[in-house]
């Protein structure tokens, strides 16, 4: 057979043969391209988030309350952080707690902040993310979610009882001596939160993010200022409630920073950074280009 018939016999073999199943080779960037777009910021359904909140929530409080009540070993930690705290010089909510004790309507007003702002400042914040700012709302959302779910491992490994459950530590719990309502710490409501999950304050998680997002994206002084104001109220009112000690509030600390890490390791950038409002990349390849080169800068 001549070269040109070897050759022409190639050629209708390679035209004629069906390629094998599983071996097509990707289009170069493809897996990259798929990557991008999930990480893109996107405007966000609001049908989809209140169902994400909901069920986020729930899963967290579930795993939350069936963390063992291991009352000797939170009682054992409870002792030996006072004692960190005594070496510190940092071990002053006892004098905190009978203080702001003494002054019934600020005791008072300090336990309906505990119980609800926590909720009320942190669903507030994600509205106004959403409703203004929807390129950066995912990103300020993951960071909100990543802190809120690392904080389970404090309660899991290191169970922690409040300052007002300590024995002997002469706590004042301003909800039971008060009679106010709304705290799942105290009262008739106890037995249906676990006692012994202090560690992290989560109030401080939260309100610290509620903060940084509101310093880093507002634009008027008066709510920049505010959002340093919150957290730092709620440092003073989960210490002078007895719900918590300092260094409870330094772990929420570090559970953040664990959440922005997370944020800034997915979308590239802090929320902040991102654009105020989302390039769509669903329809236009120049969009998503705009994007990407939005996400190599810096």
């Amino acid at each position: 057979m001549g070269e040109a018939s070897v050759k022409a016999l190639e050629t209708r073999t390679d035209v004629s043969s069906p390629p094998v199943i599983g071996t097509e080779t990707p289009e170069p960037g493809a897996e990259r391209t798929l990557v991008s777009r999930l990480r893109a910021p996107r405007r966000p359904r609001i049908w989809f988030e209140i169902l994400l909140i909901a069920v986020s929530y729930w899963t967290y409080s579930l795993i939350r309350n069936a963390v063992p009540e291991q009352k000797a070993a939170a009682l054992g930690n409870a002792d030996w952080i006072w004692s960190v705290e005594r070496t510190l010089g940092i071990a002053v909510e006892q004098s905190v707690n009978h203080a702001v004790n003494s002054v019934t309507w600020l005791i008072v007003g300090m336990n309906y902040y505990y119980a609800t702002l926590h909720f009320v400042v942190t669903l507030g914040v994600l509205a106004w993310i959403y409703r203004f700012h929807p390129g950066r709302y995912a990103a300020a959302r993951l960071v909100l979610f990543a802190t809120t779910g690392v904080a389970l491992l404090g309660y899991y490994f290191f169970p922690l009882a409040p300052p007002r459950l300590m024995n002997g530590g002469r706590f004042v719990d301003t909800v039971l001596v008060h009679h106010t309502w709304g705290s799942m710490a105290s009262g008739n409501l106890k037995h249906m939160s676990n006692q012994y999950a202090a560690m992290p304050s989560m109030h401080i998680g939260w309100s610290l993010w509620c903060g940084v997002t509101v310093f880093a994206v507002a634009s008027a002084p008066w709510a920049r200022i505010l959002g340093l104001l919150y957290p730092t109220a709620t440092l003073v009112v989960i210490v002078a409630t007895a719900n918590h000690f300092w260094l409870d509030a330094a772990g929420g600390m570090l559970c953040l920073s664990f959440g922005y890490g997370v944020s800034r390791a997915w979308y590239g950038h802090l929320p902040h950074r991102l654009p105020r409002h989302p390039l769509s990349t669903d329809h236009h390849p120049a969009t998503a280009a705009l994007l990407n080169r939005f996400r190599t800068r810096g």
